[in-house]
């Protein structure tokens, strides 16, 4: 049973015992019995009210769940982008390389005077890379 029928039940009782409302007692039970229907209605509204919230909350909730799906999605492709293998990184302006090993994949980082010796052995299974240069306008190392 809800307050406010608990509240109508008891408005029930005090009418169906003929209470002398004007005097004592009775007067006191209908002012207690009107109080409380004015409690149930403000506890109804505040549940309507906190009902509406918790629905607003809840779409919020997947909203955010949704941009932040999208938003691991974009960081999950751009780490993808990053180990495409060679790539260029500057550090105290030197230029750096990665070259990933063709034979067994082991990718190792080389610098402009290693590229210029035009050769390197790969450290994990002895490979030499040879780079070829011809083509200095292109970002890309070829062995």
């Amino acid at each position: 049973m809800t307050l406010s029928e608990k509240s109508a039940y008891l408005k029930g009782l005090m009418e169906g015992l003929k209470l002398d409302t004007d005097k004592g007692e009775g007067k006191m039970i209908a002012a207690i019995v009107d109080m409380l229907e004015d409690v149930a209605y403000a506890v109804s509204d505040i549940e309507e009210q906190a009902q509406l919230v918790s629905d607003e909350l809840d779409e919020i909730e997947g909203a955010l769940d949704a941009m932040e799906e999208f938003l691991l999605d974009e960081d999950e492709d751009a780490e993808d982008d990053e180990d495409d293998g060679d790539e260029d990184y500057e550090f105290d302006d030197e230029a750096l390389y990665e070259v990933k090993c063709p034979t067994c994949g082991e990718v190792i980082t080389v610098d402009e005077a290693t590229i210029d010796e035009g050769a390197v052995d790969c450290p994990k299974c002895g490979e030499k890379l040879e780079f070829d240069m011809e083509d200095e306008d292109n970002d890309e190392l070829s062995f």
